[in-house]
């Protein structure tokens, strides 16, 4: 847990027992957490001009949530997120984002400052901040700590995205995440 959410509020919401979430649920996690925590979060946020900047700020056995921040500019490559469920909201500026499920079209949308989305684990999307203000975001992702298939473009994801394993994640209480 990051010091700054190390408190007992974040450890109920975040649901220890819990050991996977849905879409829908992480979006409410992501939602929460940028509207309870408006004030930590502007705190630790930071910008880096080499490469975008994040932080972990909480890993349980069933989900991890991530501080991100975006210049101008900067941006993911097309991933996939291995087989796992996420969620984000972008809580300053905005961020534009192209998607694409198997066999369907790409898609685009823009997510301004206070839009969320849950997607399941056959989703491929790159994120870019394409304006000129700084923008940050709240991510989830369940179950945690699966790694990212990279594309060259959201054209060359397969017919199906099959699940990454995903590392056993053992936390005991007392020591940090």
């Amino acid at each position: 847990m990051h010091q700054a959410f190390d408190r007992p509020e974040v450890h109920a919401l975040l649901r220890p027992e819990r050991l996977l979430w849905n879409a829908s649920e992480l979006r409410e996690l992501v939602t929460t957490v940028a509207s309870r925590f408006a004030g930590e979060l502007a705190e630790l946020t930071k910008f880096e001009r080499e490469h975008r900047w994040w932080a972990r700020l909480a890993l349980t056995e069933g989900v991890e949530l991530w501080l991100l921040t975006w210049l101008p500019g900067q941006g993911t490559e097309p991933h996939d997120h291995g087989g796992a469920s996420g969620a984000f909201t972008t809580i300053r500026g905005n961020l534009h984002e192209d998607y694409r499920y198997p066999r369907r079209p790409v898609r685009s949308r823009s997510r301004a400052q206070g839009s969320a989305i849950g997607f399941g684990a056959g989703r491929a999307h790159q994120l870019r901040n394409v304006q000129l203000a700084p923008a940050a975001s709240v991510h989830a992702y369940s179950p945690p700590l699966v790694p990212t298939r990279e594309y060259a473009s959201l054209a060359d994801i397969p017919d199906s995205i099959p699940p990454l394993p995903a590392p056993i994640v053992r936390i005991k209480p007392s020591e940090p995440a």
